[in-house]
């Protein structure tokens, strides 16, 4: 019986990670990329790789996908769709040795609850473009699944944290900033986190279902800055009222929502356990990993 073989559309930050767990496994791995440099180093490493990207589907999406039993979505869509949708709707529709889809969403989905408590069967309501997008991009994905039997699931991640993108780094690199905005509350997760529900919904696959993943503390940002401050010892930028802090707009968007998501059913549904159940406990284990070396 051959290993199974994870194919990854957009092998970013989160996706790696789950990909290296599953190669500790011993799976094999392909994902996509968009430049020859990339896929000329993700070759070097193992990875088997093609380019994609809108405008430039695979080239022979029935070679590379040949033998998929696991897929992972994890290319955002833009303005003009899903491009994994637009390019290779017919050819997932077709994959035949597929088991198991991700698709990883965001809980940006469900707009602004006013820090009130969200779970996966609330309305959705996204607030800016991107979050419509998403949306749409789902409703793709699920009717896929509906349509055609395409085994997917729907992961709607909270804000991504981890080693080499966490508070810890901004803090180091001089862009950390603590905005205070009353009442406002984000949700946040691990990216070891992540991976572990992801291989769990392998796992126990439950086909079109959908996902919180999220950790057991939503809390405003500023309070994650003063943690990372106390851990490196060092004196904590000032607070900046959120109409004075001259944000980038994509920063800017993300203070549009506040919000607070369950992730219970992860927990009853899959059995997870979290390694990080809140900020301070990733932060920690961060922090010694790096002062061991």
């Amino acid at each position: 019986m051959s290993s199974p073989r994870l194919f990854v559309f957009g092998l970013g930050y989160t996706a790696r990670v789950f990909a290296e767990r599953a190669r500790a496994d011993g799976w094999r791995v392909a994902a996509t990329c968009r430049s020859e440099e990339k896929r000329a180093a993700l070759e070097a490493q193992g990875i088997e790789a093609f380019l994609f990207d809108r405008g430039r589907p695979l080239a022979d999406a029935g070679a590379a996908l040949d033998g998929t039993t696991h897929l992972l979505v994890s290319v955002p869509p833009d303005q003009k769709g899903d491009p994994v949708l637009d390019h290779h709707a017919r050819h997932l529709a077709d994959l035949r040795t597929l088991d198991w889809g991700g698709y990883l969403s965001t809980t940006g989905v469900y707009g602004d609850t006013k820090g009130e408590w969200v779970g996966e069967a609330a309305w959705l309501r996204p607030t800016g473009d991107r979050q419509k997008r998403r949306v749409e991009a789902e409703r793709g994905w699920l009717g896929l699944y509906r349509q055609y039997g395409v085994p997917m699931h729907l992961f709607r991640l909270a804000g991504i944290y981890g080693p080499g993108r966490s508070a810890l780094d901004s803090v180091r690199d001089g862009t950390a900033k603590r905005v205070d905005k009353p009442g406002q509350v984000f949700c946040r997760i691990h990216v070891d986190d992540i991976a572990t529900t992801l291989l769990a919904s392998v796992a126990k696959p439950t086909l079109g279902a959908v996902y919180n993943v999220a950790d057991d503390l939503p809390g405003p940002s500023h309070e994650v800055v003063d943690y990372a401050c106390r851990l490196l010892g060092v004196e904590p930028p000032p607070l900046v009222p959120f109409e004075q802090a001259d944000l980038s707009p994509m920063a800017a968007s993300f203070y549009a929502d506040s919000r607070r998501v369950k992730n219970d059913r992860i927990k009853r549904q899959l059995g997870v356990t979290l390694a990080y159940p809140d900020y301070r406990a990733g932060l920690d284990a961060q922090f010694a990993a790096e002062s061991a070396r």
